[in-house]
């Protein structure tokens, strides 16, 4: 048993060690889907963030889905992608885009 235990952890640990291909990278850099504005998550005001995907969503001719889904999409997308590194108040701060957003496409529920 400590043989097979001490094989999975040599094996777990060689897995660091070579380059991991993160699709979600690729997907920010290479995506169709919206032409965002540069370091829009970056902004402290929702409202701001909410009105500059609702921009990039309107002017897109390559989305598949409506402009709002395409914009909520988006905006998940990274909140997902940022995962543990961002901050409570940035995380808070893009939770309220989202109802901004929805408020922008007159969808609040």
């Amino acid at each position: 048993m400590a043989a097979a235990r001490s094989a999975r952890q040599t094996s777990k640990h060689r897995r660091h060690g070579r380059h991991v291909r993160r699709w979600s990278k690729q997907v920010s850099e290479r995506s169709d889907s919206l032409d965002l504005e540069p370091d829009i998550f970056k902004h402290t005001d929702p409202k701001e963030i909410a009105a500059s995907l609702k921009r990039s969503a309107e002017h897109s001719r390559r989305r598949k889905g409506t402009a709002y889904q395409s914009a909520m999409s988006m905006l998940n997308f990274y909140i997902n992608r940022a995962g543990r590194n961002l901050s409570k108040t940035q995380r808070a701060t893009l939770q309220r885009a989202k109802g901004k957003l929805r408020e922008a496409f007159g969808r609040t529920a």
